[in-house]
């Protein structure tokens, strides 16, 4: 077992990095041209990722997973990427029409800035803490996500993950034979993945929200 942590947990991450990374890029990019441009430019990209979140993630990633013979971790990462996506951009769209208006962008535009130097320059510096809160957020979203395809075992069968290991000891009825360590320890190392994940994201999120920030002083006093 500490053999499958050693291996099998850094794996596990790794989906999760991957394709919320991917996921949070396509945000980023849409999120941005989506609030800045507005129009019609906002308009389909809003309706396409609204579209998008309304569908059933997981059940669709089961279908296809079933159907793919082969999984490794990048093609389950760039799976998990697929849905991975519509949460940064919606977020992001947000926070760009709230910001697109203040003095600094319009002095930007005064100054004769691209609208790609006003994104990604003048506006995006200042969304740092936000974007980081909502990338640790879709990271431990991937891992839970990767971790229900590989229990129904649907994951990489070569490759040693946590969720892989809850499958392989399901299977093996575990659980009836009070084989607890087989499936205890690898759920005990994802509970606490995603309360690093958490606590990382309640942190950033205090330094981006200065309300949350007045609040914890308040009650502090």
């Amino acid at each position: 077992m500490l053999a499958v942590l050693l291996v099998g947990a850094p794996r596990s991450l790794y989906i999760g990095l991957i394709a919320a990374t991917i996921g949070m890029l396509i945000g980023i990019v849409l999120g941005f041209t989506a609030g800045f441009m507005g129009g019609w430019v906002d308009a389909v990209i809003r309706t396409i990722s609204d579209s998008v979140v309304v569908i059933p993630a997981l059940a669709v990633l089961i279908v296809i997973g079933a159907y793919v013979k082969t999984i490794n971790i990048e093609s389950m990462a760039l799976l998990l990427a697929l849905f991975a996506w519509p949460a940064p951009t919606r977020f992001i769209r947000a926070q760009v029409l709230s910001m697109r208006e203040r003095g600094y962008v319009n002095m930007a535009r005064i100054s004769g800035a691209s609208s790609f130097d006003i994104m990604f320059k003048e506006m995006m510096p200042n969304m740092l803490p936000y974007l980081a809160a909502s990338y640790t957020g879709n990271v431990s979203g991937a891992i839970l996500a990767a971790t229900s395809l590989e229990v129904l075992g649907l994951g990489p069968t070569r490759i040693p993950t946590l969720g892989m290991t809850i499958f392989y000891a399901i299977r093996a009825a575990a659980i009836l034979r009070g084989m607890w360590w087989w499936w205890g320890i690898p759920i005990a190392a994802l509970v606490v993945v995603f309360s690093g994940l958490f606590l990382m994201t309640t942190g950033l999120d205090e330094i981006a929200n200065p309300r949350l920030r007045g609040r914890k002083k308040a009650a502090a006093a």
